[in-house]
């Protein structure tokens, strides 16, 4: 960093200013310790650009990132006097509010508090130009939020009006005004004529049904359904009353929706936080509903509220949930990890995973080497889920391990691998992945692996931390890589803390929701659903079978890019239902399925949208500077 001081000034109320001139502009570090140990965030990165003779430094860790539900917040220091000239505004996956505070020293300070995961844009432009480095890209992480649901389909059904006697084998299609051809969902209405399930139309006009029996059309087929403004879904025209930003918990929350102005559209209610909460429809009464909820814990969390796949007005809420805190229990276990022997080009090399949930027959390996030439490896099924995975290399250098499932990375791939001299290690590189840090069950063993042999030798740390004691086991494998278990006796939010030498790995703490005994949602199955050749755009729908289960069945879909949105949910038949969801984005999809907030078997799901535009294993970057480097060079 080029420029004069720092200056300490210290304000004799608990804080200090720090004070420096920047002779360039660009990216500074401000390193900072307290009685020779780094402060905690040290060293502070900042933009410095360059504005009619004097400097504009926006700094924070707002400008990278941050947690969804929290507040985000960054600092943009002006040319004292100027800073009218400066604005700031956001893009994202969800809207924010900004809040700006001008203070005399020229500095402003911003917090916004995203409510959706995904990448917000940051602009802050100075005259109307961007500074240096804007836009900035803050990456707003949901991991570890529970998410409860409520899907009321009342809204969205159309009645037919055709009695059809024989509803087994009916399928149906319709066709929009412009053309297109979209399955549709059909049920019998309460009272023994047949709809359908979800209409939502988006455009004015003429909409076709075909019904069809065992392939053949039924009698009147096609069915005209002319759409107005009446019947165009309006989410706009959606009220609600009631506890939108204040809540209590563990005690009844009470909402009041009414949609009876809004046309055809499903209504969902859900709430993201840190914890679960139950959710109930309570009234139904000529399209408007009484909803009542109570989150399980206080804090902070989101209320989405969507009408025919669009939010309400005011959607998402923040809700401020007050209540007492649950005390939290931390077990730890040490292992001290020796340097991995070192491979040769011509030796035979064996990787062990355990991946519960997983099909033999859909497991893949390939290795490639630093040439970029890629072969398949050998794997052999063993016992309880474990995979050996045997590769021989035949050249020296760092090659790259891909195991995927159904054609897609299993957690943690792809695992970096050398051959012949083995590079400096360190925290950074080793790489954990697996079930178990994704989510748990209480009252069974939680799987995930950890993988050391590119990190050299040091001690590896595993800490979790929740609402009841954890039991951990450690299973040792060849090669430097690492099998563990946990047990948890209390559902709840548990944080899975892996330290290598005492720094974090990438990724850690995980946070993740370890659900009561699934008990019957085990018995829980799927049907119908596509896992490849799927669109954008397009909606896609599977069923979901119970199979005498009882309970309330949730599901969502997580996007590549971190996005997650509530499928639509229709009961069909006694115990069977419809999930219906519509991609926005090309790659790999994850759907959660779960019956009373537990996975049902193999859930989550992955989906391939599209083409996969990115494979990790593919990226290769080369260079003395990715092991060392030098000051001012």
């Amino acid at each position: 960093m080029s420029s004069s001081g720092p200056h300490i000034r210290d304000n004799s109320d608990g804080t200090i200013t720090v004070q420096y001139q920047p002779k360039e502009v660009g990216r500074h570090e401000v390193l900072m310790e307290h009685n020779g140990a780094a402060v905690n965030g040290s060293p502070f990165q900042c933009v410095v650009d360059s504005v009619g003779g004097g400097y504009v430094t926006a700094f924070g860790k707002g400008l990278v990132g941050g947690q969804s539900g929290e507040s985000v917040d960054f600092t943009v220091v002006a040319i004292q006097g100027h800073s009218k000239d400066l604005t700031v505004n956001i893009d994202g996956p969800g809207k924010v509010d900004l809040s700006r505070k001008d203070n005399p020293d020229g500095s402003i300070n911003f917090s916004f508090r995203p409510m959706t995961p995904g990448a917000y844009s940051l602009n802050i432009k100075y005259n109307g130009k961007h500074i240096k480095g804007s836009p900035f890209t803050a990456k707003v992480s949901g991991e570890g939020r529970k998410r409860s649901q409520l899907s009321l389909g009342n809204s969205s059904e159309y009645n037919l009006k055709i009695v059809e006697a024989n509803s087994v084998n009916l399928s149906g299609s319709m066709k929009l005004p412009d053309g297109t051809v979209e399955p549709i969902i059909l049920k019998k209405l309460g009272d023994g004529e047949l709809g359908i399930a979800s209409f939502n139309p988006k455009k004015k006009g003429a909409y076709k049904v075909n019904i069809y029996h065992d392939e053949k059309p039924i009698k009147g087929s096609p069915y005209t359904i002319d759409v107005g403004d009446k019947e165009l879904g309006h989410a706009a025209k959606v009220h609600v009353t009631g506890a939108v930003t204040d809540a209590s918990a563990n005690s009844p929350n009470t909402l009041e929706i009414d949609t009876s102005n809004a046309g055809y559209g499903g209504l969902s209610v859900a709430i993201e936080g840190g914890h679960r909460s139950e959710i109930d429809c309570i009234e139904v009464n000529d399209r408007k509903y009484t909803i009542q909820y109570a989150p399980h814990e206080p804090g902070i969390y989101i209320l989405n509220i969507r009408f025919a796949d669009e939010h309400i007005p005011g959607s998402p809420f923040l809700l401020d949930v007050k209540g007492n805190p649950s005390g939290r229990i931390r077990e730890t276990v040490q292992k001290q990890m020796e340097a991995a022997e070192a491979s040769s080009p011509g030796k035979q090399c064996t990787f062990i995973l355990k991946i519960p949930g997983t099909n033999p027959f859909d497991m893949e390996a390939s290795i490639t080497n630093p040439d970029g030439q890629t072969e398949l490896c050998d794997v052999v099924d063993e016992d309880d889920f474990h995979y050996l995975i045997h590769f021989k290399p035949d050249i020296e250098g760092t090659h790259i391990l891909s195991v995927k499932h159904k054609g897609v990375h299993v957690a943690g791939s792809p695992f970096p691998y050398s051959v012949g001299h083995l590079s400096q290690g360190g925290a950074h590189k080793v790489q954990a992945g697996g079930p178990g840090l994704e989510r748990g069950e209480v009252g069974t063993a939680n799987d995930f692996n950890i993988y050391t042999r590119e990190a050299g030798p040091g001690n590896l740390s595993i800490s979790i931390e929740g609402s009841s004691k954890s039991v951990i086991t450690l299973e040792d494998r060849p090669n430097g890589s690492l099998g563990c278990s946990y047990s948890c006796k209390s559902p709840g939010k548990y944080g899975i803390h892996i330290k290598f030498d005492d720094q974090h790995i990438p990724g850690s703490p995980f946070i993740l929701n370890v659900a009561p005994d699934s008990g019957e949602a085990k018995s829980v199955s799927v049907h119908s659903l596509k896992d490849r050749g799927l669109q954008i755009d397009k909606p896609t729908t599977f069923s979901v079978n119970l199979n005498g289960a009882s309970g309330t069945i949730h599901a969502t879909i997580r996007s590549p890019t971190g996005g997650h949105e509530d499928c639509f949910i229709q009961e069909m038949d006694k115990g069977c239902y419809a999930v219906r969801f519509i991609p926005k984005e090309n790659g790999v999809h994850y759907i959660d399925i779960r019956l009373n907030d537990a996975h049902i078997p193999d859930s989550p799901f992955a989906i391939m949208v599209g083409q996969s535009g990115a494979d990790p294993a593919l990226i290769i970057a080369t260079g003395n500077g990715l092991e060392t480097g030098k000051c001012s060079k």
